[in-house]
């Protein structure tokens, strides 16, 4: 029998660290100043924002969490270290996001009936800061969230907030041109029904590798045959393909050798196949001959 392993040295999101801790801040401190400026105002725009960026500080601040967390060591009995910490922490900030969504839609509902009056430009000023924070925000994050589920979860969080602050700032325009007051609340549940399709695919992606099905687009059963092609190897059973965190893959399988063949050979074949052509490296391969016996259990 043989066995091979390979393993990535650091999780995706890992090598981004800095960036989100940049975003952390940014959003923390303006987050405070929407709060405030909301609930002087009496905007339902600037306080389902300020509501959304709250949920972004406590997202923002679980993932890098998560991040610090994931770098320990594994130990003997956490064999994995703590690199799932990483796709809780996006389940977790999706199901924030489910929440804001459906108090801003609600308190929407509740102020069409009777729209306060919101002062415009004020509300068009601090829109504006909110609008500059969110870019920078925006683009700190847009390079780890292409390899990270963790940081695409900040990623999405904070290109809401980007929409929801250019949202404000047409409903603070309408407000200080024309006096409509229903600009305020309709712009408040549009924001709400911009988090809810992207949160509901964050969440299915975490809950996908937490239920550890394979990744997207990776045909397991293709895999199997193009093995099975692989010289000396007469069959595959027990293989499994899924996703630890993001950026880390993983493999086990047993694979039945031809008579004579070496081990070795059909092992580092197996091991080449999966890294290059289908990006698994963290493998687990069990070789076993065509006669393979399995050992009674003493009665």
């Amino acid at each position: 029998m043989g066995q091979g392993h390979g393993h990535g040295a650091a999780t995706s999101a890992g090598r981004h660290r800095r960036p989100l801790v940049i975003a952390f801040t940014l959003t923390a401190g303006y987050m405070v100043v929407e709060l405030v400026a909301g609930l002087a105002f009496g905007s339902l725009a600037l306080l389902s924002d300020a509501a959304h960026m709250g949920t972004d500080v406590l997202g923002l601040g679980m993932a890098l969490a998560a991040i610090t967390l994931a770098q320990r060591p594994a130990t003997s009995q956490r064999t994995y270290g703590t690199y799932r910490l990483e796709v809780l922490a996006a389940l977790a900030n999706g199901l924030l996001l489910f929440g804001v969504a459906g108090y801003v839609l609600y308190e929407a509902v509740q102020r069409l009936s009777d729209p306060p009056d919101v002062p415009g430009l004020p509300l068009l000023v601090v829109a504006v800061l909110g609008l500059v924070v969110n870019l920078i925000s925006f683009r700190l994050l847009t390079a780890g969230s292409k390899e990270s589920i963790n940081l695409r979860g900040a990623y999405l969080e904070v290109l809401g907030d980007l929409l929801g602050s250019a949202g404000v700032i047409v409903a603070a325009v309408v407000i200080y041109t024309t006096g409509w007051p229903y600009a305020d609340p309709i712009v408040g549940a549009a924001i709400g029904l911009f988090i809810l399709p992207r949160t509901w695919t964050l969440t299915a992606q975490a809950l996908r590798i937490l239920m550890q099905v394979a990744p997207p687009g990776m045909d397991v059963e293709a895999i199997r045959r193009r093995i099975i092609e692989l010289p000396d190897v007469l069959d595959v059973h027990d293989l499994h393909v899924w996703t630890l965190t993001s950026g880390m893959e993983n493999a086990t399988g047993h694979v039945v050798v031809a008579d004579g063949a070496d081990y070795h050979d059909v092992l580092d074949r197996v091991l080449a196949l999966l890294a290059d052509d289908y990006g698994i490296t963290h493998v687990t391969v069990q070789c076993e001959p065509t006669r393979h016996e399995e050992r009674e259990t003493p009665v």
